[in-house]
């Protein structure tokens, strides 16, 4: 059944049935208004991107926002043995600020090789959930984002094992920058540039998701200005809704290296057609039963259960990535999220990664679990739930040291 923007519909999730998938076409992303297709990787960078790249602004993510007038980094802490002896550690204040004296500033935490000081290192960017000082065992990293206890989820990080490998890592607490609790817009990054901000009418033009991947933007601004981290050698990556913000994060701002999505799902790499698990309906519910910002454009509502009907599908988000490395997971147990939709997606957006010359993902055929594929774009299927485990860190270290230059 098909609903108009203006009638109540009801909510809930499609089936998690392959039976239940029905018959789809996906738009060709290197089709041209006038019928004729684009052949080049010039022809896709200079015209055909930029298009399908404002179909996501217009109906997904948002307008992207303006760079501050102002951005300041201070160096709150500095450790020389952090991790056991094994790195150091430092703690920078970035401040965002406009010439009429608004600002707002968040704490990025930043683990680095002791050996960087001699040599830059390639570094890992993303954002985290609950504060700086949950991702990690050291009980002086300043708390930043929530009350949540010290360490509660430092498996997500793998701070200690991706020094080890040779790289820096760095996080945010996305509530620094945007708060995901419906109420408090107004301390966020959107004060810098509305005098009331009101997200309902905010929402007409941008995103929470869009705020979070501006505030990851400043984040690479900081990382390249620190002499141990290389440049054109910052790989981003997220898990869940910060998934999805780290694909859009990686369309808009192409100086991210090496871009990872990590169990996205709707509305992050999995395709909407295949009408599977978690869908728009629940991303507009949720709203409501979990006190969340709408995280979309408002005009997204109106394909709730018209999925076939949208100007896109996210096979195009991912093809905005090309040419540089992407990197798909998923989990076993994460069914809502479409795994199989999420490889799809992946085998699609291949073909605007073959004009420049690269295969894309080097397989049409899903893997089974635990069998990664490493290629331009690269996908596993992890065996478990929803969340961002040491296995997965494990294929994003093997994909760092092929793709990274150091």
């Amino acid at each position: 059944m098909k609903y108009t923007s203006s009638e109540k519909r009801p909510f809930g999730r499609y089936p998690c049935d392959e039976k239940n998938v029905p018959n789809y076409t996906l738009p060709d992303p290197l089709l041209r208004d006038d019928g004729t297709r684009i052949a080049t990787a010039q022809e896709w960078m200079n015209f055909q991107r930029t298009k399908i790249l404002d179909v996501f602004k217009k109906w997904e993510y948002g307008e992207i926002l303006p760079r501050p007038q102002v951005l300041r980094f201070e160096l709150l802490s500095q450790k020389g043995d952090a991790l056991d002896g094994i790195a150091v550690r430092k703690e920078i204040r970035i401040e965002a600020a406009m010439e009429n004296g608004r600002s707002i500033a968040f704490i990025m935490l930043l683990y680095l090789p002791k050996d960087a000081v001699n040599k830059p290192v390639p570094a890992f960017l993303g954002l985290n959930f609950k504060g700086n000082h949950t991702t990690t065992t050291e009980d002086d990293v300043i708390q930043t984002g929530t009350n949540e206890p010290r360490g509660c989820q430092i498996n997500r990080w793998c701070f200690k094992e991706t020094v080890q490998r040779g790289y820096a890592s760095a996080t945010i607490c996305y509530h620094d920058i945007f708060r995901d609790v419906t109420g408090h817009a107004d301390e966020s990054v959107f004060r810098l540039f509305y005098d009331h901000v009101d997200m309902m009418e905010i929402n007409e033009t941008y995103t929470p998701i869009g705020a979070w991947a501006w505030g990851l933007s400043r984040g690479l601004d900081c990382l390249e200005a620190q002499p141990e981290i290389r440049h054109g050698a910052v790989a981003i990556h997220g898990h869940s809704r910060l998934g999805k913000t780290a694909l859009w994060t990686g369309a808009i701002d192409q100086r991210f290296a090496v871009v990872i999505s990590n169990d996205s799902g709707c509305c992050g790499g999995a395709l909407h057609r295949r009408k599977y698990g978690e869908n728009l309906s629940q991303h507009f519910q949720q709203h409501l039963d979990w006190h969340v910002p709408i995280w979309f454009v408002n005009r997204l509502d109106q394909f709730i259960w018209r999925e076939e009907d949208l100007p896109f599908d996210q096979h195009e988000l991912l093809a905005l990535i090309a040419p540089r490395p992407l990197v798909i997971a998923t989990a076993t147990d994460d069914q809502d999220a479409d795994p199989r939709g999420e490889f799809l997606s992946a085998v699609a957006a291949s073909d605007i990664y073959r004009l420049f010359g690269s295969q894309g993902l080097p397989a049409t055929e899903m893997p089974p679990p635990d069998v990664p594929i490493t290629g331009d774009i690269s996908f596993h299927y992890r065996t478990g739930k929803h969340d961002q485990t040491p296995q997965d860190w494990q294929h994003y270290w093997d994909i760092a040291d092929r793709y990274l230059p150091r």
